[in-house]
């Protein structure tokens, strides 16, 4: 199995990293699942020179920076699209910022790939889309980990 870990990036404060490191050793280690990450993906498909500093040609090169982020977009989503089993997503206040997460959860939707999404957030303040588009919804991640523990643990 291999989940998907959907979640602001670009405005979190720590590029959206903690809870997917968290969530990466939970699922390899309660049930044995695979994760793609984009916050690791990302250094592993960029340039190195580009992999650190690239979000600055927003302001400087917005052409170059519109090559690097499309590349981003068709790794992300030919990932979800072909390797993917569930979605895992945080729906917090800095995921209203972007649009990556929108789209990833969309997509998903639309190949049928289920969604789980957590957000402490009440629901009135999600969008009725995003909310469409989930499988289920958690108020935290131990919620989350509860269910996925009845689901694929011993091959559940």
């Amino acid at each position: 199995m291999k989940a998907y870990l959907a979640g602001a990036i670009e405005h979190a404060p720590d590029n959206g990293s903690g809870w997917r490191k968290q969530m990466t050793k939970f699922l390899a280690d309660a049930l044995g699942h695979n994760v793609y990450d984009p916050t690791v993906e990302e250094f592993e498909i960029l340039p190195p020179e580009s992999a650190g500093n690239f979000r600055d040609l927003k302001t400087t090169d917005l052409p170059a920076f519109r090559r690097i982020v499309r590349k981003l977009i068709d790794h992300d989503l030919e990932i979800l699209t072909s390797e993917i089993d569930y979605v895992i997503c945080l729906w917090d206040h800095y995921v209203k910022e972007g649009a990556g997460t929108q789209g990833e959860v969309t997509l998903a939707y639309l190949y049928e790939i289920p969604v789980y999404l957590v957000s402490e957030l009440p629901v009135h303040q999600i969008s009725g889309w995003i909310l469409g588009c989930s499988s289920q919804v958690f108020t935290s991640f131990d919620e989350l980990k509860k269910l996925l523990r009845g689901k694929y643990s011993d091959g559940g």
